[in-house]
């Protein structure tokens, strides 16, 4: 504990200093320091010549010769790393830094946003103004429809590929799994259909695509015959769980991979990249996106980031079988349809009114600020009943008044793959003139944000943080119950633990 202790804090003396208070790339690098700056034709969505006033004005501003100001990212809906978090400090050990990403924290809360009526995004921009000089916190919100239990959705063909392997001999592994895939079993429609297919040093097709009506015994009798063998060749899993998604393959249905494993690949292909070329045939031909549902308290947390984000897909991590049965027997049915295909966000930032600015988290999921509209370059899947969150930290021009940002979301329609774009905007004047007075949920993502950071860095470095974790847990603390929110006290558990070095 010691030594992970004086790592923490060398990290924390190294990247502190300059990860935070400062510009961050907003394009598909991220390195320390863009101005917000205007560019002619450039940026979304087109606002003709609106700046051209200052442009003249501000040429000779040695502040301003970076031309970016704008920030594009693919859309992401993971939580694996916030959960994954949460049971490391449970256990008495801080995170891996590496493991943390802040917009996986962001995106574990419940958010308020309003929801649109069909397919595709609702855009919510607001902010606040932090204690820090001239900086506040501006919240992009995006929302898709409600995912209504028993609404209607096209039927689903689920081929779930099942890590069988030694490490998953561990309690809340292997029998979370099954238990939950039980239940799952019984909550699917008459007329969905599963595969099973488990891997250990091989792989093999345990059952064949089946229609859940008329065939449950079936399924449950193949779920609970899953037995611990060897190594884990993950690549293999995966490649055969493509195969029979294939095989299985029907038209009209939502098809979908769903990875079980504690992704500690020994065997066979241990690099996502690899393992993905392997299948690129059927992803791309197909559109058979991937689930990935991580388990154990070792966890190989980048392989499985990585195979999600490359497979159009999404993780989540389950430590208990209350969680297992929310991500199995809740969200999983209900969210097997999609509403986007590559939806990407790109914000673009006034120069007449902001310095600089920062986009907390999203690191691996940059998009070069000109592939915006180029469909060709990979974005986030995203289905109903979810939100999609960041967060930036803007360094206003003092004094400043007018419009301030514009966020614009495009995404591609699921079965047609039209492009749709949907926009918001924030004027100065709609800042909130302190945290306190902004809502209780736009709270808790900074809270949420706040604490991200800290851990991957070892100190609270955001505008408007309080300092330490020990004022961030009371924070959390009072939101808790403010919001009635058990997600949030949760939270507030978690930096607690951080606080009294249980974490």
């Amino acid at each position: 504990m010691q030594r992970y202790r004086t790592r923490h804090l060398l990290l924390a003396l190294t990247a502190a200093s300059g990860l935070l208070l400062t510009a961050c790339s907003s394009g598909a690098d991220s390195s320390v320091g863009d101005k917000a700056a205007h560019r002619d034709g450039y940026g979304a969505p087109d606002r003709g010549d609106e700046f051209s006033e200052q442009r003249d004005d501000r040429r000779e501003d040695p502040r301003r010769e970076n031309p970016r100001h704008l920030s594009t990212f693919a859309l992401d809906v993971d939580t694996a790393s916030y959960d994954y978090a949460r049971r490391s400090l449970a256990e008495g050990r801080f995170p891996d830094p590496s493991t943390v990403r802040p917009e996986e924290f962001v995106n574990s809360f419940r958010q308020d946003y309003r929801r649109p009526d069909g397919d595709g995004f609702s855009v919510t921009v607001d902010g606040a103004r932090t204690s820090d000089e001239d900086w506040s916190l501006v919240r992009v919100g995006l929302a898709t429809r409600s995912a209504e239990r028993g609404g209607e959705r096209p039927p689903a063909a689920l081929t779930f590929v099942i890590d069988v392997s030694g490490s998953m001999a561990e309690t809340g592994r292997l029998d979370l799994a099954q238990e939950s895939l039980a239940v799952m079993t019984d909550r699917l429609r008459d007329d969905d259909s599963v595969a099973l297919v488990a891997f250990s040093d091989e792989a093999e097709t345990v059952l064949p695509m089946t229609r859940l009506g008329g065939n449950r015994d079936e399924i449950h009798d193949a779920i609970g015959e899953l037995e611990i063998e060897s190594s884990t060749n993950l690549g293999a899993g995966v490649e055969t769980g493509y195969e029979e998604a294939v095989e299985g393959l029907r038209e009209g249905a939502t098809n979908r991979v769903v990875l079980v494993s504690d992704a500690l690949a020994n065997t066979g292909d241990t690099d996502a990249d690899a393992i993905l070329e392997r299948i690129a045939g059927e992803r791309r031909e197909h559109g058979i996106t991937l689930f990935g549902v991580g388990v154990g308290s070792d966890y190989g947390d980048a392989l499985m980031e990585n195979l999600a984000d490359k497979g159009d897909g999404h993780t989540v991590y389950v430590s208990d079988p209350g969680e297992a049965r929310e991500v199995f027997c809740e969200q999983l049915p209900r969210h097997i349809d999609l509403t986007a295909r590559d939806a990407k966000a790109q914000v673009a930032f006034d120069p007449a009114t902001v310095e600089e600015f920062r986009l907390i988290g999203y690191d691996n999921r940059r998009v070069a600020d000109e592939d915006f509209r180029d469909d060709r370059v990979d974005g986030g899947e995203v289905g109903p009943g979810h939100t999609v969150t960041a967060l930036y930290a803007v360094r206003t021009e003092p004094g400043a008044e007018g419009h301030l940002a514009t966020a614009t979301v495009r995404w591609l329609d699921p079965d047609t793959r039209d492009p749709h774009e949907e926009t918001g905007d924030l004027e100065t004047d709609a800042l909130h003139d302190t945290l306190r007075e902004a809502p209780s949920r736009f709270q808790v993502t900074a809270v949420a944000a706040w604490f991200a950071v800290a851990l991957r860095t070892g100190e609270v470095r955001v505008p408007g943080a309080p300092d330490g974790y020990g004022e961030l847990a009371d924070q959390a603390r009072a939101l808790a119950d403010r919001t009635g929110d058990e997600a949030v006290d949760d939270l507030a558990q978690a930096i607690g633990q951080a606080a009294g070095g249980r974490g």
